[in-house]
C-alpha cells in the first residue's frame, strides 16, 4: 500500500493476473478505461507494484487496485462506484436494512453478513476433511480387499493345476515358490500401476481444479503416511491370500483331485 501511495500509476492486482500474465514489479499494465465525457474507451498505463489478497467484496474474477485520483485523471470523473462501510464489526444487518430505507431502489446494499453467506455456501468453501477420511478409509480397505481377493480367487482357480504338478512329482517348495512369484507379480504390477494412475488422476484434478479455486492449488500434495498405510494394508492382504493358498497346496493331490 505504501508503495501504491507513492506511484500515483502504481496498480495492485490479484494474484491469477500476476500467474497469467508472468508479471514482475514495475511492468507496464495498460488498461482499457472508459471516458465519462465521450464514453470511449482510451488505453492507460499503469505500472504493476504488488498483489492484492482477496476480500469478501472482491470480483469474482481478476480485479485491480489503483489510486482513485490517478484513475479520476484518466477517466475524467471522481465518480464512486462502491461504497465501503465500517460499521464497528457489529450491527451490520441493522445498518444496512437503514441504508435500504434511506437510499431507496437507486443504491443496491449488501451487508457483511450476506456476503459471508454467499462466500460459505460456495464449492471452494466447503470442508471435505470429514468427507475425505471417510473415502480415504474406504480406499485403504478396497486396495486390501481387491489385491487380497484377486489373488485368493487366482489361487482358488488353480487348484486343479497345483494338484496335477504334485502328481507329476512338483514337490512343496515348488508350489510355494508358484504362489509367492504370482503373490509378488500381483503386488508389484498392482502397486505400480495404482501409484502410475493416482498420479494422473490426481494431475488432472489439479488442472481442473486450477479455474474453480482461488488462488488454485500450487502442485500435488503427497500423504506419505497415508500411501504407506494403504500400500501396507495391501501388501498384507495379499500376503495372508499367499500363505492360505501355500497352505492348500499341502492337500493331498487325490483328495484336491476328487473334490474338483
Amino acid at each position: 500500500m505504501q508503495r501504491l501511495a507513492q506511484h500515483p500509476d502504481n496498480l495492485l492486482v490479484s494474484v491469477e493476473t500476476v500467474h497469467d500474465f508472468q508479471l514482475s514489479p514495475g511492468d507496464t499494465v495498460n488498461l482499457r478505461v472508459q471516458d465519462a465525457r465521450t464514453k470511449a474507451l482510451h488505453t492507460v498505463p499503469f505500472h504493476y507494484s504488488g498483489i492484492a489478497k482477496e476480500f469478501p467484496t472482491a470480483p469474482k474474477d481478476s480485479f485491480f487496485v489503483a489510486n482513485a485520483s490517478y484513475v479520476a485523471k484518466a477517466t475524467g470523473s471522481d465518480a464512486v462506484g462502491a461504497f465501503l462501510l465500517d460499521t464497528g464489526g457489529s450491527h451490520q444487518k441493522q445498518i444496512a436494512a437503514q441504508l435500504r430505507r434511506q437510499l431507496g431502489t437507486g443504491a443496491t446494499v449488501t451487508d457483511l453478513t450476506q456476503t459471508r453467506g454467499t462466500v460459505g455456501t460456495s464449492l471452494t468453501s466447503v470442508d471435505l476433511a470429514g468427507l475425505t477420511r471417510i473415502e480415504l478409509a474406504f480406499a485403504v480397505l478396497l486396495a486390501a480387499g481387491a489385491g487380497g481377493l484377486v489373488l485368493a480367487l487366482g489361487l482358488a482357480e488353480r487348484r486343479r493345476t497345483f494338484a496335477i504338478a504334485t502328481v507329476l512329482g512338483a514337490r512343496a517348495r515348488h508350489l510355494r515358490g508358484m504362489v509367492l512369484t504370482e503373490a509378488l507379480l500381483l503386488a508389484a504390477g498392482g502397486l505400480a500401476g495404482g501409484a502410475l494412475i493416482g498420479w494422473a488422476l490426481s494431475q488432472m484434478l489439479v488442472k481442473v481444479l486450477t479455474g474453480v479455486f482461488d488462488p488454485p492449488p500450487a502442485g500435488l500434495s503427497v500423504p506419505g503416511a497415508y500411501l504407506a498405510l494403504t500400500g501396507t494394508a495391501a501388501l498384507a492382504a495379499i500376503v495372508a491370500a499367499a500363505l492360505n493358498g501355500i497352505r492348500r497346496t499341502r492337500r493331498p493331490a487325490v483328495e484336491e483331485l476328487r473334490d474338483l
